[in-house]
């Protein structure tokens, strides 16, 4: 396995991590993998961090399942790196069930304390 080979398994196993602390509906947990700048973009526009840690905290926000399917595309470019996976999730927002099939990309950089996550982008699947 090669230092490449070996970054792109420590980073989707970070990414499965993540996953599992989103279900735990933990923010501080969340928060440990997301850098301080992280935004998610997705078909609403552009959430911060804090905004989405404050959703998590509320209750307003959470998840029961956070499930990548398939292979994972990842990339790395020296302290950078791209992580592409379709996502199966179900999420609980305002009360209820959004189950979501998405294909997200999660872009990565390594601090001094390991990979932190700055960007994620979620693109729905189409159907048919």
């Amino acid at each position: 396995m090669t230092t490449t080979d070996t970054t792109a398994q420590e980073l989707i196993a970070l990414a499965d991590a993540w996953s599992e602390a989103i279900v735990s509906d933990d923010a501080d947990r969340i928060a440990g993998y997301m850098d301080d700048d992280w935004v998610i973009v997705s078909w609403s526009g552009v959430t911060t961090r804090a905004d989405f840690l404050s959703y998590v905290r509320s209750g307003v926000l959470g998840h029961t399942r956070m499930e990548g399917v398939g292979e994972r595309r990842v990339r790395v470019h020296g302290d950078t790196a791209v992580l592409t996976v379709r996502v199966l999730s179900t999420a609980q927002y305002g009360g209820q069930d959004i189950p979501a099939d998405e294909w997200t990309t999660d872009v990565f950089v390594r601090r001094s304390d390991g990979w932190r996550c700055v960007l994620t982008h979620i693109t729905p699947v189409q159907d048919g």
